[in-house]
């Protein structure tokens, strides 16, 4: 049985995991849930599934959630400090950290100093701060299993893939020549930028192929999330941005592609539902049975492939641009859009100006080599203070 940390359980990949819970009632267990704000929901899944213990970041709502549970033995905390510290729980076998933005940063991080297995959903966490994260797991042993569909497609497609061993410098020299990561273009595939001039927030969150939550959907919408996803992959894998593509696929049945050095690609493909790689994640190494639905080719006759288009949706090559400069610049990069999506959910701005904000804020912030944890939170604090 493992006992399962869910960090957003009542976001879109925490509900869904809980999902994965319900049907494989032998396998896994809830030990902690932890909540931004949605105290309902968080109470409703605690009644279900009688953790050990559950978090509300919103202090506010502790009493709600205390009294609610009261009846039911379960300790409850609140506060965005409580999450990080439950993660040093010896009871936890697997840590699901799905919270959305900056926030996931520092609970995925106690997980990890506790050695607690890291299912990833949260991309902002390997954007951040990639380069401690990935040191950090490596020093604790601690695997870190991806959770978004195209991470987990590109994962299961290097498994078994090993590399050649380099008899002169004693060390295995990767295989992959290419990740060709794909994208579903989001609701505006196509459109100009005379185009974009027109549409609207309700326009913005009609994803064509997934169900997400406003901020990710958004992120898609301006191709911001592929950029993401793109720092995402040259921590999780080691492999340099500059061998990562974006390949636009409007189906989103290939999750994603590895090509390797003697050509040969290798995918993952299957319906568009973020259960499945939550599922994979949660069983690795094993491959267990799922009653979503199959693919069925005949459904899908046309498999195609286009080239972003990287002059109308900029925040592609602005994602480009702060892995290539490094340092602290992905975080502000990260802190930059988190608060102008947030302004465009406000109706504050135009989609047209997300990307001419997100790089007027990043450029604000002085630059930082090798920054720590510490120099990381001041960095998107700085960001945030510029909006208040």
């Amino acid at each position: 049985m493992k006992r399962l940390a869910i960090l957003g359980s009542t976001g879109s990949i925490g509900t869904q995991t809980l999902n994965v819970v319900r049907r494989n009632p032998d396998r896994y267990s809830v030990e902690v849930l932890c909540a931004g704000s949605n105290a309902d929901l968080l109470i409703a899944q605690a009644r279900e599934f009688v953790p050990n213990a559950v978090a509300i970041a919103d202090d506010s709502q502790y009493l709600k959630v205390q009294e609610a549970l009261d009846p039911l033995d379960i300790k409850v905390f609140a506060g965005t400090e409580s999450v990080a510290d439950l993660m040093e729980m010896s009871t936890i076998d697997m840590v699901v950290a799905a919270i959305v933005g900056f926030a996931g940063l520092e609970p995925t991080m106690r997980a990890i100093e506790y050695k607690h297995p890291i299912a990833l959903a949260n991309k902002e966490t390997m954007v951040v701060a990639g380069a401690l994260v990935t040191a950090a797991a490596n020093q604790s042993g601690v695997p870190i299993l991806p959770v978004d569909s195209e991470h987990s497609a590109i994962f299961q497609s290097m498994v078994g893939e090993s590399g050649e061993w380099d008899a002169d410098h004693e060390c295995f020299v990767s295989a992959v020549d290419k990740i060709l990561l794909t994208a579903s273009g989001g609701p505006f595939r196509g459109m100009s930028r005379q185009d974009l001039e027109k549409v609207s927030l309700a326009d913005a969150l009609k994803h064509p192929n997934w169900s997400m939550g406003r901020k990710v959907t958004i992120d898609s919408a301006t191709l911001m999330n592929k950029g993401l996803e793109v720092i995402e992959a040259r921590w999780l894998f080691d492999v340099p941005a500059s061998q990562i593509d974006v390949l636009v696929h409007p189906q989103s049945v290939v999750h994603s592609m590895v090509q390797y050095r003697d050509g040969s690609i290798k995918a993952q493909l299957g319906v568009p539902t973020m259960e499945t790689p939550i599922q994979y994640a949660l069983s690795f190494p094993e491959r267990i049975e799922s009653h979503l639905p199959r693919l069925d080719f005949t459904q899908y006759p046309n498999l195609t492939f286009e080239k972003p288009d990287r002059d109308t949706f900029r925040c592609l090559d602005i994602a480009y641009d702060a892995i290539d400069k490094g340092g602290n610049v992905p975080c502000a990069m990260n802190a930059a859009n988190e608060v102008v999506v947030q302004r465009y959910i406000n109706n504050e701005l135009p989609f047209l100006a997300i990307p001419d904000e997100v790089e007027r804020l990043m450029n604000q912030v002085p630059f930082i080599q090798s920054p720590s944890l510490e120099q990381l939170k001041q960095t998107h604090q700085q960001i945030v203070s510029m909006v208040l």
